[in-house]
């Protein structure tokens, strides 16, 4: 399988998706930090992808999203922006009800 339909694939899998330049534990860049501590505040459970881990991630991602830059965040299979934009959705109040839609929905 080509990785761009892998990552197709777990978008698809996955309620609340993050593409981070690292991991949730030990994200590697402050965008990516920042999007992490929002997830965390959020207190919601969510999936992330080290864009690191296979040189072929980033240009496949890229591909999909037509977004160049990393962090990525995916709700419910949909791209929602990059890091900027999920922190101005949280500062809000727009991204929780968000989630715990894609959640809701993934529950059911």
């Amino acid at each position: 399988m080509e990785i761009k339909e892998r990552l197709e694939q777990i978008i698809q899998q996955q309620p609340v998706l993050l593409f981070l330049k690292g991991n949730k534990m030990f994200p590697r860049c402050g965008f990516s930090q920042a999007v992490v501590e929002v997830f965390k505040e959020l207190d919601v459970p969510f999936e992330a992808v080290d864009i690191f881990e296979h040189p072929g991630i980033k240009p496949a991602l890229v591909e999909i999203t037509q977004w160049p830059t990393t962090p990525q965040i995916f709700l419910g299979g949909e791209f929602i922006g990059g890091g900027d934009i999920v922190r101005e959705l949280h500062a809000k109040g727009e991204l929780k009800p968000m989630v715990e839609k894609v959640l809701a929905d993934a529950a059911s």
